[in-house]
């Protein structure tokens, strides 16, 4: 059972190392000064859901994985494209990955036991749609 929770929390914990990744990128080409202080804030929100996941893992004697693996790979080639055409079309890719981020913890939480369950559904998920509903809230607001 914590064998498959550590490879779940892993999962989680790459999506949330590919978003570090992603916003830091997105950081770069972002000029106007409400978008780089929301997506400043959406980046702190990531690193500290990073640093609850390798705790999390530690302690249930897993190793936390070290990279985002693929899915940094590809959200950075959709970033990239993204920052060529624009701000709004950053925010939208962004948008976009907190989509897949939200979805990955909806669908994959019911996989996890006990505590894990409970540290997935009462921090980690309330988080992240916290942070999804910050990054729409500034799309809205750059539209």
């Amino acid at each position: 059972m914590a064998h498959s929770d550590v490879d779940t929390l892993n999962s989680f914990l790459r999506g949330e190392l590919s978003a570090v990744e992603t916003y830091r990128h997105a950081l770069g080409h972002v000029k106007a000064d409400l978008a780089r202080t929301e997506l400043d804030g959406c980046l702190h929100d990531h690193e500290h859901r990073v640093e609850m996941l390798r705790e999390r893992i530690t302690r249930l004697g897993g190793s936390p994985a070290e990279g985002s693996g693929l899915w940094g790979t590809f959200a950075e080639l959709v970033q990239q494209g993204a920052d060529m055409l624009g701000e709004k079309s950053a925010i939208q890719a962004l948008e976009h990955d907190e989509d897949h981020g939200l979805a990955d913890y909806q669908r994959d939480v019911d996989k996890l036991h006990g505590e894990a369950r409970r540290f997935v559904k009462m921090e980690l998920l309330p988080a992240q749609k916290r942070t999804h509903e910050r990054l729409s809230k500034l799309k809205r607001t750059l539209h």
